[in-house]
């Protein structure tokens, strides 16, 4: 099971030639587990063992070359911006797929790939540059604004839903001000003449921070291009003995509810209410048999699988009867 990590933890796992040797390698050795690929290479000087990669999401590897390129860097180190940010604030990039370090330069004729590092030449305002943990990188609205930019609306509505929860939601509740706030910044950064800043428009006005999972995001993202209107996120029902759940969507024409299912939900302590995977599917069933009891209303469920195109989750959908007006 793959494992998600915070910037504390990713610095335990990353190797310095001398860490590898003190634990016992010998020269040869270190050079055997290289080629043999059981000993990574993240950057220059900075190694980490392939069964701790194995066991990460790819934002967690990303990571840990980020960590690796500032370790190796002089003085504070560079700016880290886009997929890099993105790593270092604990934002999703779902799909984004394997992407080199990337930082800020300035002052050169255009961005260039050196040593596995893009350096993109981008004029940032200083202010939209902050500190994390002893490493510069572009602010968390700046960062989702650079993905919307750069990825399809998938991934720029699960990057940019993620940084909104952390400045405006509070579990589900939202904080209007905060929310107005980040959209005002947000709108401040889109600015005209940035490349594909059109597209970044788009997605961080759609932006929702109530979207508790990356699946959720997507799922969003999905039922809009498919046409969906009036569906509702994060929906508030009272059980039936008092009990106060929260629904991932609501589709009041189809009298449907919606749940992403994603197996995280289940299988990883940290997103899971239950003391393991069996109660908490229980305790999934109880809470949906509950909910249909005091509303009436069906429930349709899907997961990763069928949020790969929104075809795919518009399929799944109409099985359940939910269809977009038409």
């Amino acid at each position: 099971m793959r494992r998600r990590i915070d910037i504390p933890q990713a610095r335990e796992l990353v190797l310095s030639r001398h860490q590898v040797l003190a634990s016992g390698y010998s020269e040869r050795q270190m050079r055997s587990d290289l080629d043999s690929a059981r000993l990574l290479r993240l950057h220059r000087g900075s190694y980490v063992s392939a069964q701790v990669w194995d066991e990460l999401w790819w934002e967690g590897r990303h990571l840990l070359r980020v960590l690796a390129v500032h370790a190796a860097s002089p003085g504070p180190g560079p700016v880290f911006t886009h997929t890099s940010a993105a790593a270092l604030w604990g934002l999703p990039l779902y799909r984004v797929g394997a992407a080199p370090v990337q930082v800020l330069v300035d002052g050169q004729r255009h961005s260039r790939v050196i040593a596995d590092v893009i350096r993109r030449d981008m004029k940032v305002d200083p202010a939209d540059i902050v500190e994390i943990d002893g490493i510069r990188v572009t602010s968390p609205t700046r960062t989702a604004m650079d993905i919307a930019r750069t990825y399809p609306f998938p991934a720029a509505v699960a990057c940019a839903d993620a940084a909104l929860r952390r400045a405006a939601v509070d579990g589900y509740i939202v904080d209007a001000e905060a929310d107005a706030a980040w959209r005002e910044d947000a709108a401040r950064l889109a600015t005209p003449g940035l490349r594909g800043v059109r597209q970044a428009r788009r997605a961080l006005e759609f932006a929702d921070g109530r979207a508790d999972l990356p699946g959720e995001s997507v799922s969003r993202a999905h039922l809009h291009t498919l046409g969906f209107r009036g569906f509702d996120l994060q929906v508030p029902v009272t059980g039936s003995e008092g009990q106060q759940y929260w629904l991932d969507f609501a589709f009041p024409r189809a009298r449907c509810f919606g749940e992403f299912d994603g197996a995280a939900k289940y299988t990883e302590p940290a997103l899971r209410a239950a003391p393991s995977a069996q109660q908490a599917v229980l305790d999934e069933k109880s809470r949906e048999d509950d909910v249909r009891g005091v509303t009436g209303w069906r429930f349709a469920r899907w997961g990763h699988d069928h949020i790969r195109t929104a075809d795919v989750l518009g399929a799944r959908l109409a099985a359940f009867g939910v269809r977009p007006p038409g």
